[in-house]
């Protein structure tokens, strides 16, 4: 499980380190608004924040929440569209020589 969590950590440091240094990243995330969580059934994970061309990430979701939008529980169900938008976004984690240039528009 720790492992999971620090792959979870590692992914939000790699993709800031990508919009900060690679332009087309930056471009793509530029104008986006997503709040989104990852984690397992027994629920350990991560909660990501995308917005103002910046991700941020916390370890505990449930106290990112609180923060944000008070003490009530939360039902969040998923839109495919932002599913699609976020893996064009994790393409940018490929290899420059792995991927071929493909179009990363936003739906």
């Amino acid at each position: 499980m720790l492992q999971f969590k620090f792959l979870l950590w590692a992914l939000a440091q790699m993709l800031q380190r990508k919009i900060k240094h690679n332009p087309d990243c930056a471009q793509y995330v530029k104008g986006k608004r997503l709040v989104f969580q990852i984690r397992t059934a027994s629920g350990s994970g991560r909660h990501y924040v995308i917005e103002n061309g910046a991700i941020r990430s916390f370890k505990d979701a449930q106290a990112a929440f609180i923060r944000g939008v008070g003490s009530k529980d939360l039902t969040i169900s998923g839109d495919f569209r932002e599913v699609m938008w976020f893996q064009g976004l994790t393409a940018f984690l490929q290899p420059p020589k792995i991927i071929s240039p493909y179009d990363r528009t936003t739906f």
